[in-house]
């Protein structure tokens, strides 16, 4: 039946961070003890006043359908936020809410993208960005990053990856999956290249805004001529240990926003009514109501760094934000284990679920085949325990 599918369908990758978190529940339905270092959210509750705030609009009826583009009590809220943390001064008209941060950047991409349109993409990216650009039949250009770059693309890479086809430039910082953060200086030094390219328009996604252990944030859309042409995509999902309220958004050029609103509104229409009243109480709180999260991921940060920097094979650099270690794993090519020939990241990554009983992501996911992303969202005994099981395989 698979003739039946549209091409669209066909030639779309299964996402495999959720391949993988797939993976793990079939093999813990077999019985087995999977310790999840795969998907990438946080392991804390809501918190609570967030949670207060979503009982309220329960008793306050908020049951009907919102705005497409989002309750203007959260755009006010937004606005806040982004000229609070920011610096940004953002309208109305330039914030679209949707349900998701991936909506948001699936919507850019549906009504700026034409086929054959180009995207550039430093390596290693969040695993949906080039699935997105191809369902949009855009085209995804990876730029590679190293290790010894700390996985940054530089302005000269920059410049030799634009053609007269490019459309977009996206990146997230913090990156997921390298934890590496722009500064300031260097997004400066990329904004210095797209001023030559005045057509091109940037998606800067901040997803992991808060979640930065270097104490400073920069957003392309500060420097004045860049503001006009870049989408910062933001939500609550990481920083407020909200996944599944589904509630991310934008501050775009006004243009763009009413075309992400047009493409919502045959979509979805609006995000979901009570998350939406929740998130504004989540913004309009002062930042260190969540540092109790940040703090933590720090400290599981030094931890898994010194148990990796402990077993022969794996190079990595210390992530500067978010949750997540990617290391070099590649001394293991060409390897046979346990029965197991390593060829790649993919074959590495299997080899730890299913000998190991850890679960982690291919760096193949993230356009980088040399190395695998572990997240430290997890408890510091299930840190300690993986590391164990992983160290104790590769040793035998």
């Amino acid at each position: 039946m698979q003739e039946k599918l549209s091409n669209r369908i066909n030639n779309l990758a299964t996402s495999q961070t959720l391949a993988m978190a797939a993976k793990a529940r079939e093999l813990r339905a077999e019985g087995k003890d999977i310790i999840g270092l795969s998907l990438g959210e946080p392991d804390f509750n809501t918190p609570d006043f967030i949670k207060d705030a979503a009982i309220q609009a329960i008793n306050d009826n908020y049951n009907s359908y919102s705005p497409v583009d989002g309750y203007v009590e959260l755009k006010d809220a937004i606005i806040t936020k982004f000229k609070r943390d920011n610096n940004l001064t953002y309208t109305h008209p330039q914030i679209v809410v949707s349900t998701g941060a991936k909506q948001s950047l699936a919507n850019v991409a549906l009504a700026m993208l034409n086929a054959g349109d180009e995207v550039i993409l430093p390596c290693p990216y969040w695993v949906s960005y080039a699935e997105i650009v191809k369902l949009a039949e855009g085209v995804p250009v990876e730029v590679p990053t190293t290790l010894e770059s700390n996985f940054k693309m530089t302005p000269e890479q920059l410049e030799a990856a634009i053609t007269p086809k490019t459309k977009m430039l996206w990146y997230s910082s913090p990156c997921n999956p390298s934890g590496m953060v722009y500064t300031k200086e260097e997004l400066r030094a990329l904004a210095d290249v797209l001023v030559k390219h005045p057509d091109i328009i940037i998606v800067s996604d901040e997803i992991y805004e808060h979640i930065n252990y270097i104490g400073a944030h920069a957003s392309m859309a500060e420097f004045e001529d860049m503001y006009d042409r870049t989408v910062t995509v933001n939500g609550v999902a990481k920083a407020f240990a909200m996944t599944g309220w589904r509630i991310g958004y934008i501050g775009a050029p006004a243009w763009i926003a009413r075309a992400c609103n047009k493409l919502q509104g045959q979509v979805t229409s609006g995000a979901n009514c009570i998350a939406q009243r929740a998130v504004i109480t989540a913004l309009e709180a002062p930042v260190s109501k969540i540092n109790y999260m940040i703090d933590t991921f720090k400290s599981r940060r030094k931890l898994i760094i010194d148990l990796l920097n402990d077993i022969e094979g794996f190079e990595t650099t210390e992530p500067e934000g978010a949750f997540y270690v990617f290391p070099n794993i590649s001394h293991y090519f060409g390897k046979t284990i346990k029965g197991h020939t390593i060829n790649n990241a993919t074959d590495f990554s299997m080899f730890l679920l299913e000998e190991a009983l850890v679960a982690t992501v291919t760096g193949d996911a993230f356009g980088n085949p040399e190395c695998i992303r572990i997240s430290y969202a997890a408890s510091e005994e299930q840190i300690e325990e993986a590391l164990k099981r992983i160290k104790s395989v590769l040793t035998e």
